[in-house]
């Protein structure tokens, strides 16, 4: 496994975070996010979709499970936060998304279990003492260029 870690002092810096990692990835890709409520999970989501020439407003899929957009790629935002069990997923056609044709982004990827394909790139969020600052730690099966390094300020 491969791990990069950037830290984000901004909502800017995140969304910078996200477009940097953008051009690494292909139809399929799956991206499970973790992390507190609030930790940048959706604002993460809103730079990945902004990448993709996204222009609809992100907000995360509590409710209704699953949004789906299109962009240069499609993408499938998912959020997990209500399911209790990772049996409930099967009745989301969760499986479906993973072979799809775009990127699958999963906020609260961790209610999945062991459903997850191995494939999968982890991001792991973290509010730090500092004020609006996170740690966002990428985790990934493969490695991922990118200069995290430069992208800790506005």
């Amino acid at each position: 496994m491969n791990t990069t870690v950037a830290i984000s002092d901004s909502v800017n810096a995140t969304h910078n975070v996200a477009k940097t990692l953008t051009p690494h990835l292909s139809p399929g890709t799956i991206l499970a996010l973790h992390g507190d409520l609030g930790s940048g999970k959706t604002c993460f989501v809103t730079g990945i979709a902004n990448a993709l020439g996204i222009s609809e407003p992100i907000t995360s899929p509590t409710f209704t499970m699953i949004n789906e957009y299109e962009g240069m790629q499609n993408l499938c935002h998912m959020d997990l936060y209500r399911i209790s069990n990772p049996d409930e997923l099967f009745t989301l056609g969760l499986e479906d998304y993973f072979n799809g044709n775009g990127i699958t982004i999963i906020e609260w990827a961790e209610r999945a279990g062991d459903l997850l394909p191995e494939h999968s790139i982890h991001i792991c969020f973290e509010v730090l003492d500092a004020p609006n600052s996170r740690k966002i730690t990428i985790t990934s099966p493969h490695e991922l260029p990118l200069p995290m390094g430069q992208l800790s300020n506005d």
